[in-house]
């Protein structure tokens, strides 16, 4: 991946015309985006700002307790306040900034200042945004993949598999930063498989969504490698499953139950072997549970 083209893609420094700097350890200097930085996050809680009620947000100050490595050690009480632009755009646009977060569509900085040039000053907007897209329930959003939407709170396109794979690793990163430990083995084989899905539903080659999500971070690249080769492992297991089922003449219940499996649980597996082959699918839908 060329190092100018971050994988975090914000609507900040992209739509406004100057690049913030990523401040994630490990990341690319020189980002056009901007996912990483301290957070503004409870300790232990899902991430994010406080708020009051649907759409609104409430408190001048969160804990900025995700910090990524590298920041104030765990324990170490820092407030950062919170921009108060995000109070208005929690008013203006609920469905975006108020409860629940959304990816926001590239390009959102100048939707906003479009239709509000004289509420939403540029400098302060840049500012307000940036602290939405560092914040631990915004990259929370990202990394579930969910598509970027617009001001009128609609889907308008899916996110980059780099996207996704980059608010993952800085949640990693933060989770880490506060895990003892005793922990640790646990909270990267979490993330290996959450890598694993995130690889696998980007229909990506192994190669190519390396090639796309890989940055110089050797710790990340490390897991990364980790998490390919076990999404390859699983796959040739897969593969051969399939050739076995193709191979034999017993309908599926009975072929599950030849291996001790359940039916439902092989025929997505046996279905999952034909998608990476490229062929369309001969296996019947799994039964509804």
């Amino acid at each position: 991946m060329n190092a100018t083209d971050s994988p975090l893609a914000t609507p900040v420094a992209e739509t406004a015309g100057a690049a913030i700097p990523d401040t994630a350890p490990g990341a690319d200097s020189g980002a056009s985006e901007d996912f990483s930085g301290a957070a503004s996050a409870q300790p232990g809680k899902s991430g994010g700002r406080r708020r009051g009620g649907r759409g609104g947000r409430r408190g001048a100050a969160a804990p900025a307790s995700d910090a990524p490595a590298g920041k104030p050690a765990a324990g170490e009480r820092h407030h950062r306040q919170v921009h108060p632009l995000l109070e208005q755009l929690a008013s203006l646009y609920p469905r975006l900034f108020g409860g629940d977060f959304l990816p926001l569509k590239r390009g959102i900085f100048q939707d906003l200042r479009e239709a509000h040039p004289e509420l939403l000053a540029p400098d302060a907007l840049k500012e307000a945004l940036g602290q939405h897209t560092r914040s631990t329930r915004y990259l929370q959003t990202i990394a579930a993949a969910r598509p970027r939407h617009d001001l009128a709170g609609q889907s308008v396109e899916a996110l980059a598999p780099e996207h996704v794979y980059q608010a993952l690793i800085e949640l990693w990163r933060r989770r880490s930063h506060r895990t003892p430990e005793s922990g640790q083995a646990a909270l990267r084989d979490e993330w290996r498989k959450r890598i694993v899905r995130a690889f696998e539903s980007s229909g990506l080659a192994r190669d190519e969504y390396a090639e796309k999500v890989r940055t110089r971070d050797e710790i990340a690249g490390a897991l990364l490698d980790e998490a390919l080769s076990e999404a390859s492992a699983q796959a040739a297991k897969d593969e051969a499953l399939l050739r076995a089922f193709e191979a034999g003449q017993a309908e599926l219940p009975a072929f599950a139950d030849m291996y001790g499996l359940d039916p439902r649980q092989t025929a997505r597996v046996l279905e999952a072997a034909q998608r990476r082959r490229g062929a369309a699918p001969a296996v019947a839908p799994a039964p509804a549970a």
